[in-house]
């Protein structure tokens, strides 16, 4: 019997949680439906070792000034009456020396946060949290498939960005048109395509599935990063694990939202 241990096996990591109130210093519109957030304030300690890691984001409700609250062991303790609403996302990049955080926010009309980004301007507060831990996944792969919709982007980007120089990726993201599309700097050898759902709903098509279905992927072994519409993700899962022989250990596939349930949200 082995004891061995695998060098490709993701590692969770452990942060200290701490809030933060921070303050807008700059908005970019990255496409007219993905508008990029600079905040500034005291980021000393933060940490996020993993391209998916997450922050709380806290929306407070009407009139109610953002501010900090004790953590307790349910989490952050707001008074009666001002507990905000909390979402996950992704931090983009940051920079603790200048005390910056860049968060991406998909302007799609509704909710407490798009609500937030759609009217945020320079000087608006947000309180963030965490990331509470990391998911850091070994560079010991021969190659790694990134697929998603919009919601992801900022996880895909952000890995795409990050993979070491020559690690080949193969990633597939479904967006609106072509004016969403982004670009990446990287020295990845990247295959990156996009499909265009082209005014049907988000959540509505199989556009990221059978995009996978027909593409001609690498050989070795490979690392899957999937999110995004939660049916999608878990349908691509199910595609590579038992149709490719994908390593179920190998396969991370999050939910980041669920078609016709609101702010319905899983771990990522």
């Amino acid at each position: 019997m082995s004891d061995s241990i695998d060098p490709r096996a993701p590692i969770r990591v452990r942060h200290e949680t701490r809030m933060r109130l921070l303050e807008v210093i700059a908005v970019n519109d990255i496409t007219p439906k993905m508008r990029r957030f600079t905040l500034r304030g005291d980021m000393e300690g933060f940490a996020s070792a993993g391209h998916a890691d997450h922050i709380k984001a806290f929306f407070f409700p009407e009139g109610v000034e953002p501010k900090l609250a004790p953590i307790g062991p349910r989490g952050a303790e707001f008074a009666e009456g001002e507990r905000p609403e909390m979402r996950d996302y992704t931090p983009r990049s940051w920079d603790i020396a200048k005390g910056i955080i860049d968060l991406d926010f998909v302007l799609h009309g509704d909710g407490p946060a798009s609500g937030w980004a759609a009217g945020a301007t320079i000087g608006s507060k947000l309180v963030i949290g965490g990331p509470r831990g990391s998911l850091v996944i070994p560079a010991a792969f021969d190659w790694y498939l990134l697929a998603g919709d919009e919601t992801a982007l900022p996880a895909l980007g952000r890995r795409i960005e990050e993979l070491p120089a020559g690690a080949k990726v193969v990633a597939i993201i479904e967006v609106e048109d072509a004016a969403e599309e982004q670009t990446f700097v990287t020295s990845t050898d990247l295959s990156l395509t996009y499909v265009h759902r082209n005014g049907a709903p988000a959540g509505t098509t199989s556009l990221i599935l059978d995009a996978i279905k027909a593409a001609t992927l690498p050989e070795g072994v490979a690392y899957a990063y999937i999110a995004g519409e939660s049916s999608m993700s878990k349908s691509v899962r199910a595609h590579l694990t038992d149709d490719r022989g994908f390593n179920p250990e190998y396969v991370k596939a999050a939910g980041y939202w669920l078609l016709g349930v609101a702010d319905a949200q899983e771990p990522h």
